[in-house]
């Protein structure tokens, strides 16, 4: 065995199909060596050795909510006062945008002020998108706007837009010290990584089930979550565009005689304010894509109206909230995105008056104040009076019917031919595979790749899942991924070579990926289900379609990052096209592959979790149970369970691609 073993780890190519054979005929058999043996453990981990650890993990919280003390005050307290600190801006923000200010409760509550007219919001939006650039990104963002009220979706927008407003700031601030915390001390860099990995890891639904549990159902328990989801990525970019700082900068700040904190706020922030507004960028679309999520926990808004849409089959109503959504994240992704890249315009003449100095600012304001004013005597300028709003969703209702009817042989039959010939035999090898065998070829498949470290960690990590009693669960969460990876791949890398390739053929694919990037992964459920009704087949087009996009990415980066020099050299040795792009560009855009497969790996987990409303038997389940159960225990496991193959997953193909990179660096 031990000879086995290191021929494994140190053999040829030819051993990794030995590995492949034997794992598959142990699938194949697993059942038969079950049923001769009488050894249920072949397939299952023993009931009476599982770890129980949801248990413990459900009575600790327990504890914690009911008896934890601090002295002077206990747990359950200082949720309460983390509550308050954040409702109290979210319901003004709220008020200001949609349900305006009163005094008293129910219906005795007394208006004394209206909320924000939908005109001026519009108006205020458009401004704020002809500031970051241009006319062009002003007409884009208020149309979008006034979409949301022509077609009736003002309100639940507007409660989302203010979840938005309130989560986006915390989670940017947030993110902003605790990287420039990793900036300074490195140990604490070293320490905060390992967390962020798990944050960004452990699946959407798997934060909601703790939280749910501490801070109970409704908009300040979505907005915790929100914040706990968006932040990781701005800690990440601010570190790096802090330590991205040229040093003659740093030098600079240092010969003026600037203090540490005059050092970091006055020189170095600024000097990375492109690359921090990349970030910004980030938590916005993260914040957005989780408030519709959290939707479940009592967010309300345009998730809440496509959640249950979802129930009840309504498809008209769920397209008119997924569009909704669509127009929202495209108008909030286009104007943070020209923030980003905006140039730094010349200061105005302190002299001039304020109007001429602020010109936008002021005729915000002033729309606000006349618009606002308008609408205590016209209703109509505090709200689009419904008379005036159009519905689609007797048409999307009738067209998604005529598709449905005309086109449903031609669905089945595709749906029955990826069922037959790739999802139910793919499956069955993944639900034959007796855990003890998993444990063991995850570690020889991670110590081949990584190292013996590597090998363990990853042995340990499959040992928790099957010895959690998820072994089965995560065997269909693999059996998805991989499906779903494998045609992602196959759609999305020769997009992306021929988009590195051709100008026309970028700013084409470069469009469709921007938009499917932009829309929150709630959205790709709704046609999904349309069409395709629950399933498996329906999780993995989901899936699809929202992890394509890294694929195309980096394939088309690591083309275009080719040595033009390299590929001259090709031409002159007389190599066809064929030849230069097998023996030449693709090799030296492995790297940049691996990468691209490495994030549609973990965009597929994630969003594999959330077609558990689709009726998937996955981890992802797991944890939708787990949270409308509001067990805690159930949901923290399942979902360190997703991320624990996630993190092994991220490791292999890291260290595939490191490899990669050493073999064209020693050539």
């Amino acid at each position: 065995m031990m000879r086995f073993v290191k021929s494994l780890l140190t053999g040829p190519k030819l051993f990794w199909l030995g590995l492949l054979a034997l794992t598959w005929a142990l699938s194949s058999w697993s059942f038969a060596l079950y049923k001769a043996l009488d050894a249920r453990w072949i397939v299952r981990f023993p009931k009476q050795y599982e770890l129980g650890l949801d248990t413990w993990i459900s009575n600790a919280m327990t504890w914690l909510v009911e008896d934890a003390h601090f002295g002077l005050f206990t747990f359950r307290d200082l949720t309460r006062f983390i509550a308050a600190v954040i409702e109290f801006p979210y319901q003004i923000m709220r008020s200001l945008l949609i349900d305006g200010f009163s005094v008293g409760q129910g219906q005795q509550a007394i208006e004394v002020a209206p909320s924000i007219s939908w005109i001026a919001i519009i108006g205020t939006m458009a401004a704020v998108a002809l500031y970051a650039r241009n006319t062009a990104l002003a007409w884009l963002a208020g149309l979008c706007f006034a979409y949301l009220a022509i077609f009736g979706q003002w309100e639940s927008a507007m409660v989302t837009l203010a979840s938005v407003l309130i989560a986006v700031p915390i989670g940017v601030t947030g993110g902003l010290l605790l990287g420039i915390l990793s900036y300074r001390h490195p140990w604490f860099e070293k320490a905060l990584r390992p967390i962020l990995d798990l944050m960004q890891t452990v699946p959407v639904f798997a934060y909601l089930v703790p939280i749910l549990f501490l801070f109970g159902f409704g908009p300040v328990s979505a907005l915790v979550a929100t914040v706990i989801y968006a932040m990781p990525p701005m800690v990440r970019i601010a570190t790096v565009a802090l330590q991205s700082v040229p040093e003659e900068v740093k030098e600079a700040g240092r010969m003026v005689g600037c203090k540490p904190h005059q050092q970091m706020w006055k020189v170095m922030v600024p000097t990375a304010l492109p690359s921090l507004m990349v970030g910004v960028n980030q938590v916005i679309m993260l914040t957005l894509n989780m408030v519709i999520i959290a939707s479940m926990i009592g967010a309300g808004g345009l998730g809440y109206d496509v959640l249950t849409s979802l129930r009840r089959l309504d498809i008209g109503g769920g397209i008119e909230a997924g569009l909704a959504i669509v127009v929202m994240a495209i108008a909030l992704d286009r104007v943070s995105q020209a923030f980003a890249i905006r140039r730094v315009r010349p200061r105005p003449d302190p002299a001039d008056p304020i109007y001429k100095r602020h010109p936008l600012t002021s005729a915000s304001l002033a729309l606000i104040l006349v618009t606002t004013v308008l609408g205590l005597y016209i209703p109509g300028f505090r709200l689009l009076p419904e008379s005036l709003t159009i519905t689609t969703g007797t048409i999307w209702s009738s067209m998604m019917e005529w598709i449905n009817v005309t086109f449903f042989d031609a669905f089945e039959a595709v749906k029955t031919f990826f069922l037959t010939t790739l999802l139910l035999p793919v499956k069955r090898f993944f639900a034959g595979i007796p855990w003890g065998w998993g444990v063991i070829v995850v570690g020889l498949m991670a110590g081949r790749l990584g190292g013996w470290k590597l090998g363990v960690m990853s042995a340990l990590m499959t040992l928790f899942i099957a010895a959690s009693g998820l072994w089965a669960k995560a065997m269909i969460t693999v059996y998805l991924v991989s499906v779903s990876v494998l045609i992602a791949s196959v759609i999305g890398i020769p997009l992306g070579i021929w988009a590195g390739q051709s100008a026309r053929a970028n700013s084409v694919i470069g469009a469709l990926i921007d938009t499917l990037q932009t829309l929150p992964s709630f959205v790709y459920l709704i046609p999904v289900v349309m069409l395709f009704r629950v399933g498996d087949f329906s999780a993995m087009i989901a899936v699809v379609l929202y992890a394509l996009a890294p694929a195309v990415r980096y394939a088309a980066h690591g083309i275009r990052s080719i040595d033009p020099e390299l590929i001259e050299a090709g031409k002159v040795s007389g190599c066809t096209e064929r030849q230069l792009l097998w023996r030449i560009k693709l090799p030296l855009a492995a790297p940049s592959l691996l990468l691209g497969l490495n994030q549609t790996i973990m965009l597929a987990l994630s969003m594999l979790v959330i077609t558990a409303l689709v009726g998937t038997r996955d981890l992802g389940q797991e944890v939708y149970i787990a949270l409308t159960k509001a067990n805690t225990g159930q949901g923290i496991i399942a979902g360190l369970s997703v991320a624990f193959i996630a993190i092994i997953a991220d490791r292999m193909v890291n260290a595939l691609a490191k490899s990669s990179q050493e073999k064209l660096g020693a050539t």
